[in-house]
This record gives structure tokens, C-alpha cells and sequence, in this order.
């Protein structure tokens, strides 16, 4: 009985430890093409999420950000915006931008949150920096983002 129940316990084991690679990659940070911006005399190293699927992936699951680095959402066309933090380790700042890349809005938004911050009218960008950052560099609604594609 025992030969009979090895390859059975064998093959349990695989697709388990398959399954959990799966996962485990699932929860891999996705690498994103990078563009520089600038608000001011302010550089930002900025991760550009323009697909859905991209979108979607965001920041999640990242354990850190550096100081001037951030993730920029490319909508294509002016569009309702709202974001969440679900699976979003660190707490983030987000900018909503219209399509002349002056600031509408900032929200701050705190991890694993499933709350909704949207823009107060219709964006093409969204971008995520970490919390405080527009703060301490005394950004607000009506700045002007430059390097966003057009």
C-alpha cells in the first residue's frame, strides 16, 4: 500500500509547493517603465502604470518607495478617478491631475485601506507619491506637473 500512495502524495506535494510559487509571484512587485517629472524645482523618478492591468497593480504590495520616487496613473482621455489602498503596504499621498497637468486635488490614504479618494472632476493622471510628500514641499491644488506624456 505504501508504493501505491507515494507518487499520490508526491504529486500533492508538487502542485502545493506550484500553487505557492504562483502566489508568491503574485506578490512580486511588477517593474514599470520610468519617466521624469517635475513640479517646480521639485524632480520626481516617476513609475508609469498606463495599462489597466498596470493600473490596477498600482503600489501594491511594496514594502518601500525612495524619498522622490513615485508611480504615475496614465487614464489616455479626462476621466472620473477614485483610488484605494487595498494590498498597499505604505501609507501614500495622491495627486489627481487634469489634462493640462495642473493639480485638481490631494488625498492622503493609509494601508490596506478600502476607502475611495477621487478626483473632484475628471483626470488624466493620478499621481501617488509617499504620504506627506506634497505637503512638505508645499504642493497643492493648481501646481503644475511638467513631463507627463500627452
Amino acid at each position: 500500500m505504501r508504493n501505491l500512495l507515494a507518487p499520490l502524495i508526491h504529486s500533492t506535494l508538487a502542485a502545493t509547493l506550484i500553487l505557492g510559487a504562483a502566489t508568491a509571484d503574485a506578490q512580486q512587485v511588477a517593474k514599470f517603465r520610468t519617466i521624469p517629472l517635475n513640479i517646480g524645482i521639485h524632480v520626481i523618478k516617476a513609475e508609469a502604470a498606463a495599462s489597466p492591468a498596470q493600473r490596477e497593480q498600482g503600489l501594491m504590495h511594496r514594502e518601500k518607495m525612495g524619498p522622490n520616487e513615485g508611480m504615475v496613473f496614465l487614464f489616455g482621455a479626462p476621466t472620473t478617478v477614485c483610488m484605494w489602498m487595498k494590498n498597499t503596504l505604505i501609507p501614500l499621498s495622491v495627486a489627481f491631475i487634469d489634462e493640462q497637468g495642473k493639480i485638481v486635488n490631494i488625498a492622503d490614504m493609509q494601508p490596506h485601506s478600502t476607502e475611495s479618494h477621487c478626483g473632484e472632476k475628471p483626470v488624466k493622471y493620478a499621481l501617488e507619491m509617499n504620504q506627506g510628500w506634497f505637503a512638505q514641499k508645499s504642493i497643492k491644488a493648481g501646481a503644475v506637473v511638467d513631463g507627463l506624456p500627452r
